[in-house]
This record gives structure tokens, C-alpha cells and sequence, in this order.
């Protein structure tokens, strides 16, 4: 049987649970007959012999009644949304809504959107001291919300905080439904994707001073858990690391990114800095929010690249729109700062960065254009497997006479192979390569 199988039929108990819970809390509130004084007393399913990840997860955590029960609520919108229709109930008296139920009506979805008060009412009915510890309950620093598993939104000042829809994150809906937590899709709401390579450390040329500065970006990852916890340094050295990747374009900086998530396991994020800002006061923040808040619980390596938009030099607060941008430039140091994984910012030029940033920069890495010597690897390692060179090309003499990165040497590789494959042949010719180069120094105003 597989996780889909295993939860769902998890589930079914589960939702079968929340049921009769529902159906008591409204007997009681409405004194009619009951064969039982309060929710409490209807037992959940015991899972202990149960594998679903549903139940491994309950386990893991060792949820309580009352946790179990906020879970099983924010699940039922989604996988049975019936299950709350009784919450529609009308109040004869004021001939709306009764205002315990708490709740509220989607934008497309039909059904009833449980908030904070529908969880109070459920749970601790009219017993105020009930109600006062399920505030805790549905505080940012209990597990069910700093794991980010459940979200309770945030409502205007003037409005009771359990007002807000009480929310499962996308996360923990697949984990309890397919088994398994989806990627994010890429989105406005997501302005991040995932950066993935096919390459090895082979495949780039660093000097010497930037080996070392990668090298020690990557024991950091590798030994930080040590650091932090064997050797009892938590409360001296902070958990994240903050890196400076600055150079021309095309000289390994996104490469080196996605090496490091390779090498360690972890998933690197590229933040689209064009989809994080925005024209609308308040705006970045919370695109950058959702990023920094789905990646604290994954242990991200968050890749900011051409950081300079949003990790520039700070101005003069002469006018309100400079105001709100050295407040976005504060926000995101902040962030960085908290951050407990592995940030890294690219630019191509390091003057551009807000001095606050540098100085909080464990590394800072220059990736300059390849000497000579660099670019004949880099020309060997791109054109040395499958391709058949002309005889007349000399690699040694193209390293020689052309600067060029690393990444204008696999656009020309592209360009002599795609060039190759419409005549025909697998032969790369010198006219071929000529092209190519011709087009690439092009491309930064240079001519070959």
C-alpha cells in the first residue's frame, strides 16, 4: 500500500473523529441530548500501529487532543468540506451567523473557512479558561506554527486576533494527503526556483583565494551542527551564513550555488529579484516573507542573484519613496541576519552592496575572468568530450588571445554544435568557433 492509500485511510478516521466532536460541541451548546459531558471525552484513533505519515507525523510530535483536532479542522476545507456545513447554522434571533462559530466564506470556495474562533468554540466551548490556553495553542512560537505546519492570518489591529482564517500550509496538506511535500511552483506569490545542476566541481575554474573561501562556505554546511551543538558555541556564533559571490557574469557564480546545495543535499533557491520588488509600499516584504518563512523549515540555500535591486547602497531619506526603500533594504538585513541556513548574494559588482550587508559576510568571493591557463581548461573541459575539432583550431592559441568566461565558453560551444548539426557533420569547424566568439564579445561590446 502506498503513502496516498496509507493517509487516506488515515484520514477517514480522523475526519470521522472531527465529526462527532462537531456534532457533540453543537449538542452541548445547544442543550440537546448527549451521551457525553464534553469533546474531550471522545477518544481519538490510536494510531500506534499505524505507518501512514499522517500518523508517523502525529507521533513524531506528539500531539495532543487539542492539536490533533486544529490539524484535522484545517484539513477538512480541503478533503471534506461538508464536514463544516453545519457551521452555516443561522441564528433565528439576529438572523445571521452565530458569532462563536467564528469562520469565513472564500473568494471561490463555497464551503466554510474555519478561523481561530471556530477552533475556540469546538474546543473549549464557553469555558473561558479553556479559550485562554488555546490562545497559546495558536501562538507563533507553538510547534504548530513555528514548524510552519498551520498559519492563523493576521487581521486588522481592531479586530480579534482569532478572527483570522485558520490555515494548513501547502507543505504539510501534501505530506498528509500525497505523502510526500510538493516543490513549490514557481509564482508571484513565490518569486523563487529551484536551482539545479547537472555539472560537478570539475566543471569550474577558480583561483586559488576563492577555492578557499568556497571550501569554507562548504564545511560550514557540512559542520554546523557540530559547531553549534557538540561544541556548545550556540550562544557565541550565530546558526546562518551570509556569502558575497561578486564578478562578471559568466565567471561560475550561480554554478558554484548549485554545487554547494549538490555537494550537501539541500535545495537551492534562486530568488527572481524582479518578482520581489515591487512598486506598492509593504509589498517586498511580504514576497520575501513567504520565501525566508517556507525556507527556515527546509534549511534552503537561499541564492540571491543580481542582488543589487534589492541589497543596494541605501539613499538619502529626502522623499517618502526613499524612506520605503531603506525600510525594505533594514527588512531584508534583518532577515538575512535571522536566517538560520546559508544565504548568498551575486552581483557582478561588490561596490553596488549596501555596506550594512558586507560587513555581515562570513565570505565574500571574487569570481574575476580566467587567466590564460584558467581558459584553456575551461576551452578543453567544454570542447574535449564528443566533439571532432578541426585540426586547425589550437585551443592553447584561443585561450590565449581571446578573454572570455566560462559561461560565453559553453554559448559558444551551443552555438558551434547547433552550427555543426545543420551542416550535417559533428565537425566543428574554425569558422564555426570564429562566429561564435565574434558573437559572444559582441555581446559585451567588445570585438573579437
Amino acid at each position: 500500500m502506498d503513502n496516498k492509500e496509507l493517509n487516506s485511510k488515515t484520514l477517514e478516521k480522523e475526519l470521522s473523529w472531527l465529526k462527532l466532536v462537531i456534532k457533540t460541541r453543537f449538542n452541548l451548546y445547544f442543550e440537546q441530548e448527549t451521551s457525553n459531558k464534553g469533546v474531550f471525552e471522545i477518544v481519538p484513533p490510536n494510531l500506534d500501529r499505524d505507518s501512514s505519515v499522517y500518523a508517523e507525523i502525529i507521533k513524531y510530535y506528539k500531539f495532543s487532543f487539542s492539536e490533533r483536532l486544529l490539524i484535522a479542522l484545517t484539513l477538512a476545507p480541503h478533503i471534506r468540506p461538508r464536514l463544516l456545513d453545519i457551521f452555516f447554522n443561522k441564528n433565528e434571533t439576529t438572523n445571521r451567523g452565530f458569532t462563536e462559530f467564528g469562520g469565513i466564506k472564500g473568494t471561490t470556495h463555497g464551503g466554510f473557512i474555519p478561523t481561530g474562533e471556530t477552533a475556540a468554540f469546538l474546543i473549549a466551548g464557553e469555558d473561558i479558561g479553556l479559550k485562554i490556553e488555546l490562545m497559546h495553542l495558536l501562538d507563533a512560537s507553538h510547534v504548530l506554527f513555528k514548524h510552519k505546519i498551520l498559519s492563523l492570518d493576521d487581521v486588522k489591529s481592531s479586530e480579534p486576533m482569532l478572527s483570522g482564517a485558520l490555515v494548513i500550509s501547502e507543505d504539510y496538506l501534501d505530506l498528509f494527503t500525497f505523502g510526500i511535500a510538493k516543490k513549490p511552483k514557481f509564482s508571484s506569490k513565490f518569486p523563487a526556483s529551484l536551482v539545479e545542476t547537472s555539472g560537478s566541481w570539475n566543471n569550474l575554474v577558480l583561483d586559488k583565494y576563492a577555492k578557499e573561501q568556497v571550501d569554507n562556505i562548504l564545511s560550514w554546511v557540512n559542520n554546523n551542527h557540530t559547531i553549534l551543538e557538540k561544541w556548545n558555541l550556540k550562544d557565541v556564533v550565530k546558526p546562518g551564513y551570509r556569502a558575497l559571490f561578486h564578478g562578471p557574469p559568466g565567471t561560475g557564480k550561480t554554478l558554484t550555488a548549485g554545487l554547494l546545495g549538490k555537494s550537501t543535499g539541500k535545495e537551492v533557491y534562486r530568488i527572481d529579484v524582479s518578482m520581489v520588488t515591487s512598486k506598492w509600499v509593504g509589498e517586498t516584504e511580504k514576497n520575501l516573507a513567504r520565501v525566508f518563512d517556507m525556507a527556515e523549515s527546509k534549511d534552503w540555500i537561499l541564492f540571491f542573484d543580481e542582488a543589487d535591486a534589492l541589497f543596494g547602497k541605501r539613499t538619502s531619506t529626502s522623499s517618502s519613496q526613499d524612506r520605503y526603500a531603506n525600510q525594505e533594504v533594514s527588512y531584508l538585513l534583518q532577515r538575512t541576519e535571522e536566517y538560520p541556513g546559508v544565504v548568498i548574494l551575486a552581483s557582478n559588482l561588490k561596490g553596488n552592496i549596501d555596506q550594512a550587508f558586507t560587513r555581515r559576510f562570513q565570505s565574500i568571493v571574487y569570481f574575476k575572468m580566467p587567466e590564460a591557463k584558467d581558459r584553456l581548461k575551461l576551452w578543453e573541459k567544454a570542447f574535449g568530450n564528443n566533439i571532432d575539432l578541426d585540426h586547425e583550431i589550437k585551443l592553447s592559441e584561443i585561450a590565449q588571445n581571446y578573454e572570455i568566461s566560462g559561461g560565453s565558453i559553453v554559448n559558444i560551444l551551443k552555438y558551434c554544435v547547433t552550427k555543426a548539426a545543420q551542416s550535417g557533420e559533428r565537425l566543428v569547424t574554425k569558422a564555426f568557433l570564429m562566429e561564435g566568439i565574434k558573437n559572444e564579445m559582441m555581446k559585451e561590446g567588445k570585438t573579437a
